[in-house]
């Protein structure tokens, strides 16, 4: 019993030092970025030797990815519940995932831009190399999985081209909006009517363009 009760300390140890570990790798990435942060200033941070730093996480990449992966699994696992439902119109569906994209981005103001771009691959990237980006490039195809259903694009590149454009236009959204300090629920209810008008508009112009 005695032992168990060692190894339990042991452990809640251990995961308090990763977590430490985590949230300083998080806050310096956001503050500094990705690339100009080393595993030494990290572990510094996190109060505990360069050495320890290792024996959780081999490189800042993984680092990255533990960071980054429950977030972003949460996110697309909400924008996979709005396409299920089948109820709804294509239109409706898109104005959910939109929303869930909103509400993630303000959620994460310090982060977003490393839990989203940091070693992000392009979008039609056919295998990407690592679990993140392949969890990015499925959230991606939420969009163009979406679109399919409300604009008739005629080839693989326009597909690829209309769900870059309005994601695009999400995060012109965003980043408008990423330093304001009104209560979530709030701001996106000023913010989610001007996203439903814009892609309205955007929408009919992609219909259009595909017709020509």
């Amino acid at each position: 019993m005695a032992q168990e009760g060692i190894k339990s300390r042991q452990e809640l140890r251990s995961e308090e030092t990763k977590r430490s570990i985590r949230e300083a790798a998080g806050k310096l990435f956001a503050e500094r970025g990705f690339e100009s942060v080393t595993m030494r200033e990290i572990a510094k941070a996190a109060g505990c030797s360069h050495t320890t730093i290792y024996l959780y996480y081999k490189d800042k990449e993984a680092l990255l990815e533990q960071l980054a992966l429950p977030p972003l699994a949460e996110l697309e696992q909400k924008m996979r519940f709005h396409m299920a439902q089948t109820e709804q119109s294509p239109r409706q569906i898109l104005n959910g995932i939109s929303e869930q994209f909103i509400r993630f981005c303000l959620s994460y103001k310090s982060m977003v831009s490393v839990l989203l771009g940091t070693k992000a691959v392009r979008v039609d990237e056919k295998s990407p190399q690592n679990e993140l980006n392949t969890l990015r490039l499925r959230m991606f195809s939420c969009i163009t999985e979406t679109l399919d259903h409300i604009i008739q694009a005629r080839t693989e590149e326009e597909r690829i081209q209309s769900s870059r454009i309005y994601f695009f236009m999400l995060q012109g959204l965003v980043t408008t909006y990423m330093e304001n300090e009104e209560p979530m629920e709030q701001l996106l209810g000023r913010i989610v009517p001007m996203m439903e008008e814009a892609a309205e508009i955007l929408l009919l112009g992609m219909r259009q363009k595909y017709k020509e």
